[in-house]
């Protein structure tokens, strides 16, 4: 549990940097941006929902290590005399509840976007509840889960025809915006803050390793070399060197094509993001590589040609579990004799997937539509049961992204009147803060994971 040794006068901590610009009490929610937010559910039915959501929050909270305060003075949580714990701030318990109660996890983040609740420093809460996700409801409960959670809209599953509107929803947002808070390789995934992993065991035929958890706390001057390191990780584990046919299966914004090319490897990246591939285009050309790269707008699924390498950045979790044989089949059939697969990847525990695999979230909604995280286990036995492909090696780094997604949350607040100058409203603002956060909770707690996994072809 961190302690923050940072308070007020009166003693409850201070506001981070991080959250400063994300306290208020009445963001004004736009109806025709974000319609139906602003409403608070109503009914009888609302009304019951919100008794049970209540009675069964304020259970739940009573012995975690966090302070959460009403506005009549009631206090929940563990009491810790000589700790400082996180603080969760009420400001409209009715709708709290009615929004929780009707929609659970999705309602929890709602009620944050539309300033039902706040907090100094929502990381740390949100890291005491994924830290303990898996108990907070009563098992009776859980048994119930396929009653009460709502399932995927079919427009979000990740055919042809929906994965480029998918996509769009994320990463064609605005260049600009994601430039407020991303290191100048414009990198958007996990970063490696050091170099030399820990084997950790063997399972079966894959080398585990670990990467050790920063001792020191990572620093924005440390970042962008902290994503040059990932992406060389990556092409070394891939072998991608002078000559090497490399085929890149999510673009981001250009960073790996351009170090790839600069090894003297001839590079295609495909992406579905219209504003990814125009800004890694100017990149490209900007780095003087233009004549060895190529980026296409194209779906994985319609690549063709036969490649020595193939490197993929946490793009498997906008795939879809429905497609993942058809993902790797992908890259099997495209991956010459001899050439190896580096994959990075978000990962959860096997049997969490296998509950939630159904399950329609706040991040779906909100954040990324038609994603879903794998397990390694399904990575591996699905590689196995539908290609040649097999899972030698992976590197697990998860603390390493809790960092990356602190940098990148402390970057954007410090960048939210540039965010709003762009045309990001106040409620979009909370939102984004809300998913660094949950997403930081996530890695810190443990309840996610990031991986580096290098594949080969069975008798190469």
């Amino acid at each position: 549990m961190r302690r923050n040794k940072d308070t007020d006068m009166d003693g409850s901590p201070a506001l981070s940097t991080a959250d400063l610009a994300f306290t208020g009490e009445d963001p004004r929610i736009d109806n025709r941006i974000w319609p139906g937010l602003a409403d608070v559910p109503t009914g009888a039915r609302a009304s019951v929902s919100a008794k049970v959501a209540d009675r069964l929050f304020r259970r739940a909270a009573a012995d975690l290590d966090v302070r959460i305060e009403y506005p009549d003075g009631t206090l929940v949580g563990a009491r810790r005399e000589q700790e400082i714990l996180p603080r969760m701030i009420i400001r409209n318990p009715d709708a709290f509840a009615r929004r929780v109660g009707t929609s659970g996890l999705i309602g929890f983040g709602e009620s944050y976007m539309a300033g039902d609740w706040t907090s100094p420093d929502l990381a740390a809460v949100l890291s005491v509840f994924a830290s303990r996700m898996a108990t907070l409801i009563p098992r009776p409960l859980q048994r119930l889960r396929a009653l009460y959670v709502a399932k995927h809209p079919a427009q979000e599953r990740n055919t042809e025809q929906n994965t480029r509107s998918n996509i769009s929803r994320h990463y064609d947002l605005s260049n600009e915006m994601f430039e407020t808070f991303l290191d100048e390789t414009l990198t958007y995934s996990s970063a490696l803050f050091s170099s030399t992993p820990t084997r950790v065991g063997q399972v079966r035929d894959v080398t585990v390793l670990r990467a050790p958890v920063p001792q020191i706390t990572p620093k924005w001057e440390d970042f962008a070399d902290a994503q040059r390191r990932k992406i060389d990780r990556l092409l070394d584990e891939a072998g991608v060197g002078a000559g090497t046919r490399l085929l890149e299966v999510g673009t981001g914004w250009g960073e790996l094509c351009i170090r790839a090319a600069e090894r003297g490897a001839v590079v295609r990246s495909v992406t579905l993001s219209s504003e990814q591939q125009s800004l890694a285009r100017l990149r490209v050309a900007e780095a003087g590589h233009s004549e060895s790269v190529q980026i296409d707008l194209l779906d994985y699924r319609n690549v063709d040609g036969e490649y020595d390498a193939i490197v993929s950045v946490e793009m498997i979790e906008a795939v879809g579990h429905q497609y993942w044989a058809t993902y790797f089949r992908v890259l099997d059939k495209l991956l010459a004799p001899g050439g190896k697969v580096a994959l990075q990847a978000i990962t959860m525990p096997h049997d969490r997937m296998l509950q939630t695999r159904n399950t329609y979230t706040w991040v779906h909604k909100y954040i990324f539509p038609g994603g879903f995280l794998p397990s390694t286990e399904a990575i591996e036995s699905i590689t196995a049961e539908h290609t040649a492909l097999r899972v030698r090696e992976r590197l697990s780094m998860g603390q390493h992204y809790a960092e990356t997604l602190r940098l990148w949350k402390e970057r954007f607040a410090a960048h939210s009147a540039q965010a709003e100058a762009l045309g990001f409203d106040e409620t979009f603002r909370r939102m984004w803060h809300f998913y660094l956060c949950y997403s930081e909770a996530g890695f810190r707690s443990g309840y996610i994971d990031v991986q580096q996994l290098v594949l080969d072809k069975t008798g190469a």
